[in-house]
């Protein structure tokens, strides 16, 4: 079939098309300029410095770029032997494992929070994705409570209720993790209940997935992160 026959038959599909891909070169074109500016910011510092600042400077830079490369590759290979089954998240691509013994019994894609600062002036936080292994504390449900950090309503400018603890503030499921970190699904309350929105310093995962490995997580089982 002729183009021109087609975009007559299908209109709506071409613009929807046309739409997409307007949408894509628009967010090349601002990952283009963070990048340029993120470059100009750095050459801006580095031209304050002095020729022994700035070998100190990459010498640390790059002995801990190596030691975190490191680490999280010895992560993933442990996680690859670990006899028990476990979670594995890799954090730069997006993909979640439940594995046990070198067997992949489940995978599935996630969405990682990107690193993000709360807070002002001095008084700020760094978020970021996590890293290293965490255990299973809590398996949340639809009905289970979660109480939602007071930062969370600051930073999407919501007004802070009186009561922070909101049951299925989570999603339908979820898994808390020990020292705050959770893997969540899209709630249909509270705060998080907004698809563009990820809560800084966690995971987001669907609730099919979700629910497909719970039956196999318990108090104290590990969650590797690299």
């Amino acid at each position: 079939m002729p183009f021109s026959d087609f975009r007559r038959r299908h209109p709506v599909f071409i613009s929807t098309v046309a739409l997409i891909i307007v949408g894509l070169l628009a967010i090349d074109g601002w990952v283009l300029y963070k990048r340029s500016a993120y470059a100009r910011e750095v050459a801006r510092l580095r031209a304050g410095m002095t020729d022994v600042e700035r070998r100190r400077s990459d010498a640390v830079t790059n002995t801990h770029e190596a030691q975190t490369a490191m680490m999280m590759e010895l992560l993933r290979r442990q996680a690859k032997i670990d006899k028990e089954i476990h979670l594995a998240v890799d954090v730069d691509s997006g993909r979640m494992y439940l594995e046990r013994d070198g067997a992949l019994l489940r995978e599935s894609s996630v969405e990682v929070a990107p690193e993000k600062r709360l807070g002002a002036a001095k008084d700020t936080i760094r978020m970021a994705a996590p890293r290293g292994t965490r255990s299973v504390e809590r398996i949340l449900g639809p009905a289970d409570a979660w109480e939602v950090p007071p930062w969370v309503y600051a930073d999407r400018g919501i007004p802070r209720p009186a009561e922070l603890s909101l049951a299925g503030a989570l999603g339908p499921v979820a898994i808390v993790l020990n020292g705050g970190t959770v893997i969540y699904s899209w709630p249909s309350v509270g705060p998080l209940d907004d698809s563009t929105y990820l809560l800084p310093g966690s995971i987001r995962a669907s609730a099919e997935d979700l629910r497909a490995v719970v039956p196999n997580l318990q108090r104290g089982t590990i969650v590797y992160f690299y």
